[in-house]
């Protein structure tokens, strides 16, 4: 048996995940535990629940492999703080501590971390190696061409590659400061969202916009080559010296400053919002055109934070040359600790990949699991009113009923997902085809900002039914986005403005219908997650609807929740009707008073147990 242990940490959501004997085991992000948002500390509890559910120590660890290599980046640290010297020194001057005692000091980080059981040799990959072991080795194909896009790593921001058999292969690189993912943070920080998490929210605020300032941005801040290659105009940028993304030139450029955290918006972030994306998508389809063109291979393996922007994945299938797309679900930082124990096994080690399955990833549901006797062990203890359902067939049926008739319900079932989205192990799920349901979730239940839009689960062989997929393409990890068909869609009046459009109803299934008849999609299918399809079909025949909405089980400003009694504090918290936790079913009306939880005195403080 070889175990291999993968650990990203000290950058954005640190995570760790277990490869025995070219498995996937495990896999898991600190913040999960921690109960910290993208929580970057060393990922202590990660790597626990990894070698628990191995039943490993770290002694028995064969290789533990950090995804990046820290003196390559300090390199690079060091060479941009010199360059744009004495402007830098208050931005070196804050990121020396860490460097200091922590990134320099790694070795000695992570035998404390592994209890000092581990006694070999550390392996070191490069980030952007990292991620491309993430998208091909789990991937259904036995060769494809390999496109990784993020903010930066040591100095690479996108690299192309190839993937065959048990190698990949980085062939070209862009490098920092040029960056696809720092021109979306820079303009996620100037709509007022926070850097490396607030980059959803401006891709769900596209929509309300118009591109007008798309052309300026290609004039002055990028200059784009046909290969998708590009160089940033820099002096508009202040990630290089100072402490923020944008300079007072782009102020300048755009209109003034930027927008505040949780000031109102304006039509000027919808429009930027919208501009930023569509020269993200034409980036990103530049890039995979010249892949396609040098590798003239038809399936295509993408990770990389940019890899998680939906919307340009769904343009990519539908106007890009490849056939097949595979986008790791973790495609983040997080996704790097898989990728690093990946490549040890089939690079470093030379193992044979077996013939590629239709889900390498296991679903991605690769974190910890609970038993009904711990499930309920947390509820008693919790002082819950609780009732175990007959069997799974009732559990569902039930559950189907609740979400049919209009109730909000807490789902938490089986191994924890991995990587940002809620797959059906710990989701809040709604009906989608109720107009008001959108808003209800977002303002009572999520506590967010009302014009972000829900994701639908569907049976997966009736997507094609509801939405413009191409034929026989899946999104079991909710990563593309595709239109609505014509035939569910309703006109709208197009009276409303700005996030008041969120109200209006644009199809029979409107609450994960966006503003511009899209939806970002999650098939079900019986092999990734069995009774999370069961309770589908359930719904399904009460209804006659295959679609119901699916979000992540948390609200705003926490992870998802991990072990049952974060799923009972945070269904306390809020307006939710129902939880169904393994086979135990809680109604919100039965719970007692003082269970309660005062969200604004509470929310933001849950413990780990």
């Amino acid at each position: 048996m070889t175990a291999i242990l993968g650990i990203s940490a000290f950058f954005h959501d640190s995570a760790a995940a277990l490869v025995v004997d070219g498995r996937i085991v495990a896999a898991a992000q600190e913040e999960r535990f921690t109960r910290r948002k993208h929580d970057a500390a060393f990922p202590r509890h990660a790597i626990n629940c990894c070698l628990r559910s191995a039943g490993l120590t770290a002694a028995q660890l064969d290789h533990v492999v950090y995804y990046e290599k820290p003196l390559l980046k300090f390199e690079r640290l060091i060479e941009t703080y010199l360059a744009v010297s004495p402007r830098g020194w208050r931005s070196f001057y804050q990121a020396l501590p860490v460097w200091l005692h922590e990134k320099l000091r790694l070795t000695h980080v992570m035998n404390e971390g592994l209890g000092g059981g581990y006694r070999r040799p550390y392996v070191f990959t490069e980030h952007h190696e990292a991620h491309a072991a993430s998208a091909f080795f789990p991937s259904p194909f036995a060769e494809a061409a390999i496109l990784t896009v993020d903010g930066v790593g040591e100095w690479a921001t996108a690299s192309l590659g190839v993937g065959r058999g048990n190698r990949i292969e980085v062939t070209h690189e862009l490098h920092f400061p040029h960056s696809l993912g720092l021109l979306y943070s820079a303009f996620t920080y100037f709509c007022g969202f926070k850097v490396n998490s607030g980059e959803y929210k401006l891709m769900g605020l596209a929509p309300y916009g118009t591109p007008r300032y798309a052309d300026l941005i290609l004039d002055r801040l990028v200059e784009l080559r046909p290969d998708g290659s590009f160089r940033l105009a820099l002096e508009y940028f202040d990630y290089c010296a100072g402490l923020t993304m944008t300079s007072k030139k782009f102020d300048e450029l755009f209109g003034g400053a930027p927008r505040r955290p949780e000031a109102p918006l304006t039509e000027r972030e919808f429009d930027l919002a919208a501009s930023v994306q569509q020269v993200t998508e034409e980036i990103y389809l530049r890039m995979a055109r010249h892949l396609h063109a040098q590798t003239g291979m038809r399936n295509l393996c993408l990770a990389g934070g940019v890899a998680l922007n939906c919307v340009g994945n769904g343009r990519l299938l539908r106007e890009g040359p490849f056939e097949r797309i595979w986008i790791q679900p973790a495609a983040g930082d997080a996704g790097g600790a898989l990728g690093a124990a990946l490549f040890v096994w089939h690079q470093l080690l030379e193992n044979p990949r077996p013939a590629p399955t239709s889900d390498g990833q296991a679903g991605s549901l690769l974190g910890p699991d609970f038993s009904l006797a711990e499930t309920e062990e947390t509820l008693r203890a919790a002082g819950a009113v609780y009732r175990r359902a007959a069997d799974e067939a009732a559990l569902c049926e039930e559950t189907a009923q609740l979400v049919a008739a209009g109730k909000v319900v807490g789902w938490v079932q089986g191994r924890m997902e991995y990587g940002p989205r809620a797959l059906g192990a710990r989701s809040i799920l709604g009906d989608a085809r109720r107009a008001d349901m959108q808003t209800m979730m977002n303002v009572k239940i999520k506590f967010r900002e009302s014009f972000r839009p829900f994701a639908p689960i569907v049976l997966a062989e009736h997507a094609t039914d509801y939405f413009a997929l191409p034929p026989g393409i899946d999104s079991p990890y909710m990563l593309l986005v595709a239109p609505v068909r014509p035939g569910h869609r309703r006109a709208t009046a197009a009276a409303a403005t700005g996030v008041a459009r969120v109200r209006e109803i644009r199809s029979d299934i409107p609450a994960v219908t966006h503003v511009d008849y899209s939806a970002r999609i999650q098939t079900v299918d019986p092999e990734r997650n069995p009774r999370l399809r069961r309770l589908l079909e359930a719904f399904h025949r009460q209804t006659g609807c295959p679609v119901m909405i699916n979000t992540s089980f948390n609200v705003r400003s926490e992870p998802i929740v991990c072990t049952p009694a974060d799923a009972y504090r945070c269904f306390m918290a809020t307006d939710m009707d129902a939880l169904v936790v393994g086979d135990f079913i809680l109604h919100k009306a039965d719970q007692p008073a003082g269970n309660r939880v005062d969200t604004h005195t509470h929310l933001g403080q849950f413990e780990i147990d």
